[in-house]
């Protein structure tokens, strides 16, 4: 299993580590994204997020998004991108969801 972590702000700036990021992790069967302690995400970083968890799904890898109450969790449910991305309140519900 994969794990991405992602902390502070995410923005345009930070947008080429978050894709490298994905790219690392290419070949993983269970991919878990944590952005439990994302205070800041602009609409760059949220596409691609948005995009490669669409991409790994296609691929059918197993992927839980991490997003507690909070500023990730938020932009998530405004999109309404909560509803079609696999989306848990805490990281044990993902690893619980994953089969970790």
């Amino acid at each position: 299993m994969s794990i991405l972590l992602a902390a502070g702000e995410l923005d345009a700036f930070a947008a080429p580590d978050i894709a490298s990021a994905f790219v690392e992790i290419d070949g993983a069967a269970r991919v878990l994204v944590d952005l439990g302690r994302v205070s800041f995400m602009d609409s760059t970083a949220l596409g691609i997020i948005v995009r490669h968890v669409r991409v790994l799904g296609e691929q059918e890898v197993r992927v839980q998004v991490v997003l507690p109450e909070g500023f990730a969790r938020r932009i998530f449910e405004i999109t309404m991108l909560d509803r079609v991305l696999p989306v848990a309140g805490t990281r044990d519900e993902a690893l619980a969801s994953l089969g970790a």
